[in-house]
């Protein structure tokens, strides 16, 4: 490598920052694809392994929570609502979750949303895998982190959320 180049990666800088020093690994896939089955076969995953951030609002328009969940599975609000302490939880429309994290449907990521207050939750089927794919902060890019540094990282409360 010549002096002064650094070696590029593709992630946004807040991901760049959550993960210094984690190992990792940067999956690219088109970033026209925004079905997250589709994304796992295209990586040779199973869907299970593959996981999606979903924004959930408070009744109270209080601070949304994120929850990470399997590509394959639905959110289940009753469960989330009970494990947050909340009555009743409501998923947030494409706009509004792009409006509340500045970040696009398919982009949407824990690590680049850390320390801004968010309540962050992760199925508690991910501690089934030793690694798991989370999205990268940007569409076409996802990461592939230990399940443990991944929860340790988000400080994400592992939870029945499907």
């Amino acid at each position: 490598m010549a002096k002064g180049q650094k070696n590029r990666s593709p992630l946004p800088k807040l991901v760049q920052y959550a993960l210094e020093n984690v190992p990792h690994e940067v999956t690219t896939f088109p970033n026209t694809m925004r079905d997250a089955e589709e994304i796992a076969a295209l990586l040779g995953l199973p869907p299970a392994q593959l996981f999606k951030t979903l924004v959930v609002l408070r009744p109270d328009k209080g601070k949304p929570l994120l929850v990470m969940i399997p590509a394959n599975q639905q959110l289940d609000l009753k469960k989330v609502a009970l494990a947050a302490g909340e009555k009743k939880l409501t998923m947030a429309a494409h706009a509004e979750a792009e409006a509340i994290t500045r970040l696009q449907v398919g982009g949407i990521s824990a690590l680049a949303l850390l320390n801004r207050g968010f309540d962050i939750f992760i199925d508690d089927s991910a501690l089934a895998f030793e690694q798991i794919y989370v999205s990268g902060g940007q569409r076409g890019l996802d990461v592939k982190i230990k399940t443990t540094d991944l929860i340790r990282i988000t400080d994400a409360h592992p939870i029945a959320a499907t």
